[in-house]
């Protein structure tokens, strides 16, 4: 059994570290707050676009435009692998560096990696992906819709280039503070807009100008507002893992205090016991002197 110093110094180191992750938690829910209201703001914004494009390309070949580009064999691709730049948020990172392994794993192209985020980078280094070919870690310094953008063109650029064959986006997807999904959507080329089976065109739209010209300005508006939504999902999904992360943290450290606190006293009371043991040991050595 530890003596009572030692127990006391690791009941304080206890309790300085629950102060820590209390405070760290209360600062990532006022965060989350925030984040939260943003990615909820922009769904409806992105489901629009989306069915706009649908509805604009469903009477047009689209297949042959540049964005649309098919290679037969797939060479290259570039994954973005989109991350924090800070740790201790639970498995926030590690899962986009498991779903980038196994992407990775299972294609026979050649992959190469952007970063958005220190942390994905670092640990996909120490496991032999290889260093990023570029990154974007200061993006959330200053997490804005033209600051997305430019992320946005030079993946385009990337891609129409013919420098990769396929562009792939790699991050978690807020669903509730407690709940991440890692998605992997493929970001270049663009899918095929189809409308589902039974839905008609709508006919409440007039264009002006023509359907192409539209359709060709869309496109790229559509792919910067995916790489927006990403980003803003992932990092209201950063918030809400180191919430829990430290919320859990928490109570760890609170039921250890109690433990330490609970082996103290016992320590405690067995030191006074023995002291009177031997204070009435000498007192009835005394009497029979």
């Amino acid at each position: 059994m530890a003596n009572l110093k030692e127990l006391r110094n690791r009941i304080t180191s206890v309790g300085s570290t629950m102060q820590i992750t209390s405070a760290m938690k209360m600062v990532s829910a006022a965060k989350l707050k925030r984040a939260q209201d943003a990615i909820t703001q922009l769904r409806p914004y992105a489901q629009k676009i989306e069915e706009i494009l649908v509805n604009v390309s469903a009477t047009l070949d689209s297949s042959e435009g540049p964005y649309s580009r098919q290679t037969e064999e797939v060479k290259k691709v570039l994954i973005v692998a989109i991350s924090s730049n800070r740790g201790l948020c639970g498995a926030f990172n590690a899962n986009v560096v498991k779903r980038v392994m196994v992407y990775k794993n299972e294609t026979s192209a050649q992959v190469d990696i952007f970063s958005m985020g220190k942390k994905a980078a670092e640990i996909l280094t120490k496991r032999g992906a290889g260093k990023p070919v570029g990154d974007r870690n200061t993006i959330y310094e200053d997490l804005s819709f033209a600051n997305a953008s430019a992320v946005a063109e030079m993946l385009m650029e990337k891609f129409l280039s013919g420098e990769y064959d396929r562009v792939e986006l790699v991050y978690n997807q807020f669903v509730n503070a407690a709940n991440q999904s890692v998605q992997c959507e493929q970001f270049l080329p663009i899918r095929e807009s189809k409308l589902e089976e039974g839905q008609q065109a709508s006919g409440e739209y007039l264009y002006e100008p023509a359907k192409e010209e539209i359709l060709e300005d869309l496109i790229p508006k559509s792919l910067k507002t995916q790489v927006f939504k990403a980003l803003l999902d992932s990092q209201a999904s950063e918030h809400g893992a180191r919430m829990t992360a430290m919320h859990k943290a928490t109570d760890n450290a609170d039921e250890l205090r109690k433990a330490l606190s609970l082996e103290y006293n016992k320590a405690r009371q067995a030191a006074i016991t023995n002291e009177i043991l031997e204070i009435v040991g000498g007192a009835n050595a005394l009497e029979e002197a």
